[in-house]
C-alpha cells in the first residue's frame, strides 16, 4: 500500500468511489450520482487552487482519496481549509482513511495551513471516531443542517489545527 498523487488518470476510480458515498452513505450530501464529465471541472480547481488530491494504492488499485479545498471564500479564511476522505466501500477497516488524513495533514502544513476543518454526519460513528483518533476535535454541531435518505442530519465539525504557518500575513 503507498500513497500517490492523484492524476486525471484517477477520475475514474475516483468518480467511482465518490458516487457510491452520494449513493449509499451520509458522507456526501448530493442526491444524484455526478457524471465523467464533472470530473474535468473538479480538477481543474483542485490544480488551479494548488489543492492536493492524495490517493492510496494497494495491488495496483485506488483504494481511497483524500483531498481538501477553500473552508470560506473570504481572504480572511485563507489559512483554513476544509478536507474530505473517501475509502472504497469494499476498502474500508484497513487503515486507508488515517492513512490518507495524516497524509492530507502532513501537505497542508508544507502549504502553510493553520487549520484543517471537517464537515462529518453525526450519524457517521465511523469517520468521527477515525477524526477524534488523529487529533481533531470537536468544534460544534449544526442540527438539522442537511436532509437526505428521508431524514434530517447533523453536522459536526471537526477541527486540526497545525503549527503553521510561522509568519501569517493579514494583507
Amino acid at each position: 500500500m503507498e500513497t500517490v498523487r492523484c492524476d486525471r488518470s484517477f477520475a475514474t476510480a475516483i468518480l467511482a468511489i465518490l458516487n457510491d458515498a452520494i449513493l449509499n452513505t451520509t458522507a456526501v450530501w448530493d442526491y444524484r450520482p455526478r457524471a465523467p464529465e464533472s470530473m474535468s471541472q473538479w480538477f481543474d480547481a483542485k490544480e488551479a487552487n494548488g489543492f492536493p488530491v492524495i490517493g492510496v494504492v494497494d495491488g495496483g488499485a485506488l483504494c481511497g482519496f483524500a483531498t481538501y479545498g477553500t473552508f470560506r471564500a473570504w481572504p480572511g479564511y485563507k489559512y483554513a481549509v476544509e478536507h474530505s476522505v473517501y475509502v472504497d466501500a469494499a476498502q474500508r477497516r484497513r487503515g486507508y482513511g488515517q492513512l490518507l488524513v495524516r497524509e492530507l495533514l502532513r501537505v497542508a502544513a508544507e502549504q502553510d495551513y493553520r487549520t484543517v476543518i471537517g464537515g462529518i454526519a453525526a450519524d457517521n460513528a465511523a469517520s468521527l471516531r477515525l477524526h477524534e483518533q488523529l487529533g481533531f476535535v470537536r468544534c460544534g454541531t449544526i442540527r438539522h443542517a442537511g436532509y437526505k435518505f428521508d431524514r434530517w442530519l447533523d453536522l459536526v465539525f471537526m477541527q486540526y489545527l497545525l503549527p503553521t504557518p510561522a509568519h501569517p500575513r493579514g494583507d
